[in-house]
């Protein structure tokens, strides 16, 4: 019998999901989205401290929909022919405004500029706009096909080895009666990290941001890793205010560096979201499906779990944005619990009425553009929270917080186009963490938010200039003091383990006395340099130097040093930051 009932909640699912779609195809325009890691963020983040226009100022939701992006982007440029004054923008800003254009064509309104001047085989042949290689832009149909291109060599200090990246693949959106939209993503990569990135490899079984990947009985072969990225997603705009994605892709939620919410670190995911936008709220409803902890040696099907993420966000002022996150996890043989598809914050009784344990965090959030030169942001997160322990500061273990606190400052110093960013992250012991690992804020074996997972504090710096149109200079710093687990004794930090595993103390397991920093402490510093040209639109050469001094606690320090070349085509950078 509970077979059967299995089988029928499944086709229950799938009959209310086929529902949600058939739904949706009676809409108006619909968006797809940049993907996270491109050339335009930064741009968006400049437009939003110097205009405060409250369309871009729901920037927390990445990535961003095209239609959002260019519609304000536009309402920017016609202001600025009538009034320069409206804003600082800067004369390389306007030209990247342009090419954002270019870029997201299909919802722009003058295309002069975008033709190439001698498309490659004529007028009906490649290149006939310089931001896609073959694009369709006939009545009903708006369609961009571009290569995807990144080769890397590198060398690294105390490796005999070469270090790479081979990625090759190629890259699909489009448009139909602007009813349906549509992207596609799929890359065969291998790579040869940096010896720490191996080692992370071969501990966590998962590629950094991409999960599973081609195994052989001894793991990586040649500290190559070998493994597809295939991504895609349909969307739909369900009504004036509301827009519908379902997908298999990464999403984040934050103004910083890091993410304690949401973060794109992990692999892609199969997900449900929808986007509420009216007047001065932005709510988004994001419904996964994940992967539980597996061995991608095993040969069988990974076990599934699920989640849910609400985050509402409020449009307090011109200047001040406030936002209310909520997420769950849990784990269901073989369904999804329908109640958990209900779009409404804190709805713990349905919960409780599931008989249900699931591993459940809320978070508060608030960014503050002022002067046209600066933003403010912070991400609190509570996992759990007894507010009188907290209080009295006795190191409760099942206090589990996380908090961030950053800065961005534009035009730094006077000088154009050099941007600055500070930023802080503390995260308790055992946050993220539960009592069954089914239910950790994980997926493919890697945190869902921040890289480090928890039990760490976290400093960061970055320099961003643009001195001339097609040349990019940032520089990060990074430090970090992390207490990892040591004796097979759980001290905080991996949110895989269970937070029963816990030290013991005359006997019994300890309750209070938890510091950041627990366990077996390791202090980090990484700086990182990179020099980038894009010589032709999306395409771009980058020189890269790398150090990672990495020191144990009574053992000798780790140092990392590589340098590299790389050249990408239409692809974000890959790093590896922690």
């Amino acid at each position: 019998m509970p077979i059967y009932r299995n089988r029928f909640m499944q086709i229950n699912q799938y009959l209310i999901l086929s529902a949600l779609v058939f739904i949706c195809f009676s809409v108006n325009a619909q968006t797809t989205y940049i993907p996270l890691g491109s050339k335009e963020y930064n741009l968006i983040d400049r437009l939003e401290i110097k205009t405060r226009m409250d369309g871009l100022t729901f920037s927390q939701v990445k990535p961003y929909a095209r239609r959002s992006v260019i519609q304000n982007a536009e309402m920017i440029d016609s202001i600025l022919q009538t009034n320069p004054n409206y804003a600082d923008i800067t004369a390389i800003d306007r030209e990247n405004m342009q090419h954002l254009f270019m870029n997201n064509s299909e919802w722009s309104k003058s295309r002069d500029f975008y033709k190439s001047r001698k498309p490659i085989f004529g007028e009906n042949g490649i290149y006939k706009t310089k931001g896609n290689l073959l694009e369709v832009n006939k009545g009903d149909l708006f369609l961009a096909i571009n290569p995807v291109v990144y080769f890397t060599a590198g060398k690294e200090n105390n490796n005999d080895k070469i270090l790479y990246q081979n990625t090759r693949g190629i890259t699909a959106r489009g448009m139909i009666s602007r009813r349906l939209g549509f992207n596609a993503y799929f890359t065969d990569n291998q790579e040869r990290d940096p010896l720490y990135v191996q080692s992370w490899i071969s501990q966590n079984l998962a590629v950094p941001g991409a999960g599973n990947y081609k195994t052989t009985a001894y793991g990586i072969t040649g500290g190559v890793a070998d493994y597809f990225d295939a991504r895609g997603s349909v969307t739909w705009n369900v009504a004036k205010y509301v827009d519908m994605q379902f997908g298999f892709d990464k999403n984040f939620i934050g103004n910083g560096f890091r993410s304690l919410y949401l973060s794109d670190f992990s692999n892609n995911a199969t997900f449900l979201k929808i986007n509420t936008k009216i007047w001065k709220f932005n709510y988004e409803n994001l419904f996964f499906e994940l992967y539980d902890k597996h061995d991608p040696s095993g040969g069988t099907i990974f076990p599934k779990k699920y989640a849910r993420v609400n985050y509402l966000n409020i449009n307090a002022n011109k200047w001040l944005n406030l936002g209310v996150f909520e997420s769950v996890v849990f784990g269901r043989q073989n369904h999804f619990d329908i109640q958990y598809m209900i779009p409404v914050m804190f709805i713990r009784p349905a919960e409780s009425n599931l008989g249900s344990g699931d591993n459940s965090m809320v978070g508060f959030d608030a960014k503050a553009n002022i002067a046209g030169k600066f933003q403010l942001y912070s991400q609190v997160l509570f996992d759990e929270l007894k507010v009188k322990d907290w209080l009295s500061k006795n190191g409760w273990w099942a206090n589990k917080q996380g908090y961030q606190f950053g800065v961005k400052y534009i035009d730094a110093l006077g000088v154009k186009n050099l941007d600055l960013q500070g930023e802080v992250n503390f995260v308790r012991p055992y946050t993220y963490q539960h009592f069954d690992s089914v239910s950790s804020y994980t997926h493919y074996n890697q945190p869902l938010a921040h890289p480090l997972g928890a039990n760490f504090k976290e400093f960061i710096g970055i320099a961003k200039w643009q001195p001339a149109q097609k040349l990019y200079i940032q520089i990060t710093g990074m430090h970090y003091m992390q207490g990892l687990d040591s004796g097979g004794i759980n001290f905080g930090s991996q949110p895989l383990e269970l937070y029963t595993n816990r030290p013991y103390e005359n006997g019994i397991i300890k309750d209070y006395g938890y510091r950041i920093g627990d366990g077996l402490k390791v202090n980090t510093n990484i700086v990182q340099g990179i020099i980038s040209y894009e010589f032709k639109e999306n395409m771009f050469v980058d020189l890269t130097g790398f150090y990672r001094n990495y020191k144990v606690e009574n053992a000798e320090a780790q140092n990392t040093t590589t340098v590299s070349l790389s050249f990408r085509w239409n692809i974000g950078r890959r790093e590896f930051m922690f």
